[in-house]
């Protein structure tokens, strides 16, 4: 594997990304720290995989702090960012990376809580820590991001309301950040091959990715999904805080 980001391109800095214990968010998480970058791998319910992560960053030659967080749960978000303080004292990238809602047994409105809801909250309770040049990105799906004048599948659409939601909520605070200094960007990208989404929605409708590669000729596994967010973190902030990754052909801008 070949460096994803330019060799000491985030020397110095401190990144955090929300549900980095696998799958995208681990890729994300490893890239940066290659890159020179501190880290913070957050998990819901994946300790070992998560300390088995920091681990390997570690043997790199960065500090790697990992810290376990219901992001629904605003006590236990502050927490979060309380160790983060006490180890670290500042943050210059945080990718809002961990999102759900196709689980089941979970409340009706779990969705939004944790799309919109919880995404906000982490975001404010980051905000002390970021100082002028810090990059806050949002990872969502073109799914969510085109739900607007797109329809998805039946089974997915709740969650890429909330998304949607989410990143309008988020999108509210680009002004005030701007301000600061820091910069926003939405990462939007197709079905991602081996994610946990795509299992779930292949479940519930067997055949959907299948036909969304055809149609789309390509789709990104979770490493290269994670390098363009990764990327995100240090390239320029676009004119309209958007990258898109993938075909779009098949959807309509709003």
């Amino acid at each position: 594997m070949t460096a994803v980001l330019p060799a000491g391109s985030l020397d110095g800095k401190v990144a955090l990304v929300t549900g980095s214990s696998r799958g995208i968010g681990a890729d994300t998480v490893r890239y940066l720290a290659e890159a020179g970058a501190d880290v913070v791998i957050n998990f819901r319910n994946k300790a070992p995989r998560a300390e088995k992560l920091a681990g390997e960053l570690r043997e790199l030659g960065r500090r790697a702090l990992v810290v376990g967080a219901d992001l629904t749960d605003p006590e236990s978000v502050a927490a979060m960012f309380d160790a983060v303080t006490n180890e670290y004292g500042r943050l210059d990238v945080l990718v809002l990376n961990a999102s759900g809602g196709m689980e089941s047994g979970m409340a009706e409105d779990y969705a939004l809580t944790l799309n919109r809801d919880a995404q906000l909250n982490v975001l404010r309770a980051a905000e002390p820590l970021l100082g002028e040049g810090a990059r806050v990105v949002f990872v969502t799906s073109h799914q969510a991001h085109f739900i607007r004048t797109t329809p998805t599948m039946p089974e997915y659409e709740p969650v890429a309301l909330s998304k949607r939601a989410g990143e309008d909520a988020l999108r509210e605070l680009i002004p005030g950040l701007a301000e600061k200094g820091i910069g926003f960007t939405v990462v939007s990208g197709d079905m991602i091959e081996g994610t946990i989404t795509a299992t779930l929605l292949e479940r519930a409708n067997p055949g959907a990715i299948a036909e969304r590669r055809e149609s789309a000729g390509k789709l990104y596994n979770v490493s290269e999904f994670a390098a363009e967010v990764a990327q995100a973190a240090i390239d320029p902030v676009p004119a309209d805080n958007t990258r898109l990754v993938g075909d779009v052909s098949a959807f309509v801008a709003g």
